[in-house]
C-alpha cells in the first residue's frame, strides 16, 4: 500500500461522530464522509441538526443530548439502523462552561460542565467498545479534550478539570482496550476561531476587566504560531488518527494548537 494511501481512512468505514451538527464536530463529519466514510452524527441542538441534514443529506443524524444516558442509548438504536456496527467513536461533545472566580461558580455549573464534558465520554465509550470489538477495520475511540487538559486554565476550572479527566479516561482505556486492538487516542485543540471561542473570549475579558481585542491579543501572545487553529486543522487530525497511517498510535494526546505555551 501506499504511503498516500495509508494517510486516508478506508472507504466506507462506519464513524460516529457527537455533537457533530457545528462547529468541530460537523467539520469531523463533512471530512470523514469526503473521504468515503458511512458517518452518523448526534447533537442537542435541533435547529443545527436540521441545517446540517439539509446541507449533508448522506449524513444521518440523531436529536441527542449526550449527558442523559438514555438519549445515548437512542443514539445507538439509530446508529444501528443506519450504519449496522461502528468502526470509529469521534467522542467531540463539550461545553465551555463558566467563566468565573472559583467561588462564584454554581453547583448548578460545575454539575453540567462534568456532566457534558466527562460523563457523557462514558455513555459513550461504554456503548461503543461492544460494537468496536467486533469490527474488523482496525477500531479506535478518538477523545476530543483541550490544550486546557494540559495547561491550568484560571476563570475556566470546571472546563479545565474536565479536560483533565477526558486524559484519565484516554490513558485508561488505551490500556484496557489495547489487548483488543482497540486504539484510543485524545486530541488537544488550542484557540479554535468561532463563536464559541470569541463568547469564551469576551466572558473572560469581562471577568478580568479588560476590553475584548485585549483580551484576544493577550490568546494570541501564548501561541507559539501566533494564529487560532481553525475546525479543518482538527478535523484534519481526527481522521489521520482513524487511518492506516496511525495503527500503532495508541495512548496519545495530540495537541494542534500551534503550541499554545500557557493560559
Amino acid at each position: 500500500m501506499s504511503l498516500l494511501n495509508l494517510l486516508h481512512p478506508a472507504p466506507g468505514l462506519r464513524v460516529l461522530v457527537t455533537a457533530g451538527a457545528s462547529g468541530i464536530g460537523a467539520a469531523i463529519a463533512r471530512a470523514f464522509s469526503e473521504a468515503g466514510a458511512r458517518v452518523h452524527v448526534c447533537d442537542v441542538d435541533r435547529t443545527a441538526v436540521e441545517s446540517f441534514t439539509r446541507a449533508h443529506p448522506d449524513i444521518t443524524v440523531t436529536v441527542a443530548d449526550a449527558s442523559v444516558s438514555n438519549d445515548v442509548d437512542l443514539v445507538f438504536d439509530d446508529l444501528n439502523a443506519s450504519l449496522g456496527g461502528l468502526d470509529v467513536l469521534v467522542n467531540n461533545v463539550g461545553i465551555a462552561g463558566p467563566t468565573d472566580p472559583i467561588e462564584n461558580i454554581t453547583t448548578a455549573d460545575w454539575e453540567r460542565t462534568v456532566a457534558v464534558n466527562v460523563n457523557s465520554q462514558f455513555y459513550f465509550v461504554r456503548r461503543a467498545i461492544p460494537l468496536l470489538k467486533l469490527s474488523e477495520r482496525d477500531p479506535c475511540v478518538i477523545a476530543m479534550s483541550s490544550v486546557a487538559g494540559r495547561l491550568g486554565y484560571a476563570y475556566r476550572s470546571p472546563y479545565s478539570a474536565s479536560k483533565w479527566a477526558v486524559l484519565g479516561l484516554t490513558k485508561s482505556l488505551a490500556i484496557e482496550l489495547g489487548p483488543q486492538g482497540i486504539r484510543v487516542n485524545a486530541i488537544l485543540p488550542g484557540v479554535v476561531e468561532g463563536d464559541r471561542m470569541n463568547s469564551v473570549i469576551q466572558a473572560r475579558a469581562v471577568a478580568t476587566g479588560v476590553s475584548m481585542d485585549t483580551m484576544r491579543e493577550e490568546y494570541l501572545r501564548k501561541i507559539s504560531l501566533r494564529r487560532m487553529v481553525t475546525p479543518d486543522d482538527i478535523a484534519a487530525m481526527t481522521v489521520f488518527l482513524s487511518s492506516p497511517a496511525a495503527r500503532n498510535v495508541t495512548g496519545q494526546t495530540i495537541s494542534v494548537d500551534g503550541n499554545v505555551e500557557y493560559l
